[in-house]
């Protein structure tokens, strides 16, 4: 038993994964009858734990090797490259050497990169500029997965990023290599819903129809307060009714804000009400004030009003409307698109169908304070 069951990284068992029975049912059905999926929801709301929890239900952990690929910062076909090579020597590497070696057969490329010590533990000794031929590479990482010894589940998180890379045609190499890899279904999770959706819906991009769809939403709100009170429970503590949807609404059922108040909340009283939560939240707010403060100082004035303008609004539209800037004394309508731009590429907007709204909602609040 862990000391705080409100898990905020990783995954650790059922026992601390709250609910997405229905979902997990329909992504390991999905899955095992060889359908390519493609989970998008918007981020921190538990695509990677859902893929977790999905690895270890036993109908895929007894018959499939699964590979969990983390692509959100790569900028490049050479980065994407680096992180699958080493996200399968990773996960291959409880198996022993003889797994690893399994994979060396094919990825000669990276051989000289990996070393054993006496005990056969691998280590990873590759950077990725080491990555010389990175289309060479993900040929022979996927001739590996089209020749494992068991069929393989691969999921690529972030998945979007790959249409921002500088390569031509990386959408359509990826399409090739995954239609020809008969010993593996892929995941292809992403939290930018427009672009995922165009990726995977639109006529004009390889993609087009080779997936099936799945959208993530916000756990059910009686399954978090049944969840929360069950593990307050058991550690001999107490929540009030009313706690769990005072955050649950505050934070509009993401996963994360969820769990990261819950455990603020647990590690810190024996018996929880619904005056604690703006307590909780603010000291969650204060550990990391200086990291805002330093994000701040890294942007123009411009960029700074319009970033503290969306905090205060919460869900703003039409933000280069005369309403928006007159009222948050902006400087003009083409400056906030400019700096709105520059906000959502450095991922500290989020714009989903017209709507803006600052990305960590810790730090909203903490700017429409400031």
């Amino acid at each position: 038993m862990i000391e705080n069951p409100f898990i905020t990284y990783g995954y650790e068992s059922a026992a601390y994964f709250c609910d997405r029975r229905s979902e997990t049912q329909e992504l390991v059905s999905l899955l095992t009858n060889g359908n390519h999926t493609a989970l998008i929801s918007p981020r921190r709301m538990g695509k990677t734990g859902l893929i977790h929890h999905c690895f270890a239900q036993k109908e895929i952990q007894d018959r499939y090797y699964t590979f969990l690929i983390d692509i959100y910062a790569t900028k490049n076909l050479q980065d994407m490259v680096y992180r699958m090579g080493q996200g399968i020597v990773n996960r291959l590497k409880p198996r022993g050497q003889s797994a690893i070696d399994g994979f060396l057969r094919f990825v000669t490329s990276l051989r000289t990169g990996i070393s054993f010590d006496g005990q056969g533990n691998a280590s990873w000794n590759i950077g990725v500029g080491d990555i010389k031929s990175p289309n060479f590479t993900l040929e022979e990482i996927f001739n590996y997965l089209k020749s494992a010894d068991k069929k393989c589940i691969v999921a690529i998180d972030e998945f979007q990023a790959i249409a921002d890379y500088p390569e031509q045609n990386i959408e359509e190499l990826m399409r090739t290599y995954v239609q020809d890899c008969r010993n593996a279904v892929f995941v292809f999770s992403g939290s930018q819903k427009s672009m995922m959706s165009e990726m995977f819906s639109s006529p004009a991009r390889p993609f087009y129809q080779s997936v099936s769809l799945m959208f993530l939403k916000p756990v059910a709100l009686q399954e978090y307060e049944s969840f929360a009170k069950n593990h307050f429970e058991k550690a001999g503590k107490q929540i009030a009714d009313g706690v769990v949807s005072a955050i649950y609404e505050r934070f509009d059922g993401t996963t994360w804000y969820l769990q990261k108040v819950l455990n603020q909340l647990f590690a810190t009283k024996d018996n929880v009400v619904v005056s604690d939560v703006d307590k909780a939240v603010q000291q969650i707010i204060n550990q990391n004030e200086e990291a805002y403060k330093d994000l701040l100082y890294q942007l123009t004035a411009r960029q700074r009003d319009l970033l503290v303008a969306v905090s205060c609004e919460g869900k703003a539209r039409q933000i280069t409307g005369g309403t928006f800037v007159k009222r948050y004394h902006l400087s003009s309508a083409s400056s906030v698109q400019k700096s709105a731009r520059t906000l959502v590429e450095k991922q500290l907007l989020t714009h989903q169908q017209g709507v803006y709204e600052v990305y960590d909602k810790f730090m909203s609040e903490w700017l429409s304070k400031t």
